[in-house]
């Protein structure tokens, strides 16, 4: 079937969710992070999906902000920092996170080729909303839809039921893209076709489906939707 939609994950796949620790490093009243940024982001990052897990898993839900901030504590106690004014702004800095270079020319060639384009995040609406205006991609998107619409993370199948519900089309009409090994997979398992973003050069996750593609970055994603 002809891919008619493309749908992204957003943090870690448009948006580096590095750039935070990253440039809160740079401030000169943030010198304390200057040695050990990048462990405060891995740390920072790992807690906040290991939250988002649990918390579909046993029902708990929490908006992604306050699981974003959870999680940031948990890597601020392990890095020995206990700065309210640092968490702030970097709490901040995550609302405005920078995209991947090659970002805005790639959703604007899905745009020129006639597709339609979405997010589709466990970010809260407010979260994505700043984000996507911080980096200009809103007239390159159809879509952004937030988890908080079904109340569950992904990668629970009411997630996913979102972009049908949204676009009419059906799962093998779209293409979803996502940094995450884990949701390539089991969107692939969903019946999405799925782009694996792999920058990092990881193996793949053990799961008992693999996404149709595997990618360093998102440059070839116009080709590939469109071949």
């Amino acid at each position: 079937m002809t891919i008619t939609t493309c749908v992204f994950d957003a943090y870690g796949t448009l948006f580096d969710v590095a750039a935070a620790a990253r440039d809160a490093a740079a401030e000169p009243e943030n010198a304390v992070l200057a040695e050990f940024w990048p462990k405060l982001a891995e740390d920072w990052r790992r807690k906040q999906l290991e939250y988002s897990w649990l918390r579909a898993i046993t029902g708990a839900h929490a908006d992604f902000r306050q699981v974003t901030g959870e999680g940031l504590d948990w890597a601020m106690e392990a890095a020995g920092l206990s700065d309210p004014r640092l968490r702030e702004r970097l709490m901040t800095l995550y609302d405005t996170l920078g995209a991947y270079e090659e970002v805005p020319g790639m959703l604007a060639e899905l745009k020129r080729r006639g597709l339609a384009t979405a997010i589709l995040s466990n970010g809260a609406p407010g979260m994505l909303a700043s984000a996507v205006a911080s980096a200009g991609l809103g007239d390159s998107l159809d879509a952004v839809l937030s988890v908080e619409s079904c109340g569950v993370f992904k990668p629970a199948a009411a997630v996913y039921d979102l972009v049908g519900a949204r676009f009419g089309c059906a799962p093998e009409a779209v293409l979803f893209v996502s940094s995450n090994g884990w949701d390539a997979a089991a969107a692939a398992g969903y019946g999405f076709v799925t782009a694996w973003v792999n920058r990092a050069g990881l193996p793949m996750d053990r799961l008992p489906w693999r996404p149709a593609h595997v990618l360093g970055d998102l440059t070839g994603i116009p080709e590939l939707a469109t071949r």
